[in-house]
């Protein structure tokens, strides 16, 4: 007969391990609602450790991108912990660089859903984890999960792992692999906010054009002008911040866009995904 788990009885383990109330609740039903037992199973699996540093700070770890083989497909993942020490263990960047492969054959909606999935040996990428965590003994935590399809995406992995962008175009071709590693990069070194303009969420653009205004009545210019140099400024703005009308990296004579037609008029950025530690 299976033992009914009550609301109070989650939150009181919850408060004397500080684990999450998912776990807390699971402990419970595999402990048939013994608290002892459910606080060593949270032990065993170091999610009570784990929570103890939940105030910890994060901020190393392994960035990680991948593509399916015929590059329709790619993800990238942010494996943080707390050191670099551990961040450069070969243990730990194969652990990232499994998350990233079951992430890409499964190609989940969120970061939730990638936690849900199964691991190996019987137990989820979020189990796996807090296991990691008692283990090591640093926080560990799975901090990004982006999905991108298309019709070709390049990757770019910088060489200390800490990060990775994806970007994809609109068409199949070997002939632009190199151009989709080189806008990559691109990405990488310059930090676009969008695609292009028509990309830009408008809240963003609401705020540039408020900057502008603010920056041109400090300037002492009259009221009436504000709005018409604040545009100016947005235009500035999404000259420099958006990734094809950005001065191309590798020749500033050119734009992104301009590059990328110089072989095929019709080659473009579909979209793309940047993630850094």
């Amino acid at each position: 007969m299976e033992v009914k788990i009550s609301a109070a009885d989650i939150q009181k383990l919850r408060e004397i391990t500080g684990a999450g109330m998912m776990d807390c609740k699971k402990a419970l039903q595999e402990s048939n609602g013994d608290f002892e037992e459910a606080q060593d199973y949270l032990r065993k699996k170091g999610i009570a450790k784990a929570a103890k540093r939940e105030d910890r700070e994060a901020k190393e770890g392994v960035v990680v991108a991948i593509t399916t083989p015929d590059q329709t497909k790619g993800v990238i993942i942010a494996l943080n912990c707390e050191t670099d020490f551990v961040a450069r263990n070969e243990n730990f960047i194969q652990m990232a660089n499994k998350m990233a492969n079951i992430a890409l054959e499964n190609f989940p909606e969120s970061l939730e859903a990638l936690l849900a999935l199964p691991y190996e040996g019987g137990i989820s990428i979020h189990e796996k984890i807090g296991e990691q965590t008692g283990i090591i003994g640093e926080k560990i935590e799975l901090s990004r999960f982006e999905p991108i399809s298309g019709a070709q995406i390049l990757i770019y992995n910088h060489s200390n792992n800490k990060r990775s962008v994806l970007v994809a175009l609109n068409k199949n071709n070997s002939d632009f692999e190199q151009a989709g590693r080189d806008v990559a990069m691109q990405v990488a070194a310059m930090g676009p906010v969008a695609v292009s303009k028509d990309d830009v969420d408008p809240a963003i653009i609401e705020k540039e054009i408020e900057i502008g205004k603010e920056l041109a009545r400090n300037e002492g210019k009259a009221e009436e002008m504000l709005e018409k140099i604040a545009l100016g400024r947005l235009n500035k703005f999404f000259q420099e911040s958006t990734l094809l009308s950005q001065k191309f990296v590798k020749n500033n004579d050119q734009t992104v866009l301009q590059y990328l037609q110089s072989l095929d008029k019709e080659l473009t950025v579909t979209a793309f995904k940047h993630v850094a530690l």
